[in-house]
């Protein structure tokens, strides 16, 4: 009698723990969103770069991040870059980088904040007249991760557009990038709602403190190594730097193979 009983209950204990093991299995498939979406909800953007000339993976991917029409990096099988530009005030250097813009026939997307509307209304006009894009990089520039209702997000987004509409007589399209790359899923959730696409980027360098530039040798050392097909660069139009280097810059890109896209092409508007 001990022996069947002893049975039993090694029968029982097995038959709970296949049980046991069936629920994990069944929620882990019922649950890959919610998984992902942790694994996403970073404040951060971040980036981790590999072998050379492969693109780099972000902390979100890109599958997940086109459910909210969100994008870091275009086809990894096409040399196509596409290069953006954060404006958050003017330092004097836009123009020599439209130069080269229009030098190269290269479309660049800027993506502005409300100040820079209020500073810069000419160089604006100027973007859009020689075939740039221009962007919302929200108003005031906070922390939108931190903003989780969907009015106060909104407000940030609405303040570029009614500037922007003002300025030009037209409207922005939307396209947004978060300050700082901080972000959280409900941000992505919130921007489509709103009819946006965000852009993170796949490539950019140390390049926006004022007082501190990289050298010449440092900003290609970034830039060139590191560039991969379907590539999002964020620059900065802020920096002296860029302005002295773009021209050089985008011949050596070409001579790599590259062209150019612009975010249209890469969301296929």
């Amino acid at each position: 009698m001990y022996i069947t009983i002893q049975k039993k209950q090694i029968a029982i204990v097995l038959g709970c723990f296949v049980l046991l093991l069936a629920a994990i299995l069944k929620f882990s498939r019922q649950q890959p969103t919610a998984a992902v979406e942790t694994l996403a909800a970073n404040t951060n953007w971040g980036l981790g770069f590999g072998e050379k000339g492969k693109q780099p993976t972000g902390n979100a991917s890109p599958d997940f991040l086109k459910q909210y029409n969100a994008y870091y990096v275009g086809a990894a099988d096409k040399k196509v870059i596409y290069l953006t530009f954060d404006a958050g005030y003017e330092a004097g250097y836009t123009p020599a980088i439209l130069d080269a813009l229009k030098k190269h026939n290269v479309k660049a997307t800027f993506f502005v904040v409300g100040n820079y509307l209020n500073t810069s209304p000419d160089l604006v006009k100027r973007m859009l007249a020689e075939g740039h894009i221009v962007g919302n990089h929200t108003n005031t520039h906070p922390d939108m991760s931190k903003i989780s209702d969907m009015e106060s997000f909104k407000k940030e987004i609405s303040g570029v557009e009614t500037k922007f509409k003002e300025i030009t007589g037209k409207d922005l399209q939307k396209y947004y990038r978060p300050p700082q790359g901080k972000y959280s899923v409900n941000n992505l959730k919130q921007a489509n709602e709103l009819g946006y696409k965000t852009i993170f980027w796949s490539l950019a360098y140390v390049d926006w403190y004022r007082d501190k530039q990289p050298t010449k040798e440092q900003a290609f050392d970034k830039l060139l190594t590191r560039i991969h097909p379907g590539a999002i660069v964020l620059l900065h139009s802020t920096s002296k730097t860029n302005s002295e280097i773009l021209d050089e810059l985008l011949s050596k890109w070409e001579a790599l193979g590259y062209t150019f896209g612009t975010l249209n092409e890469l969301s296929g508007k």
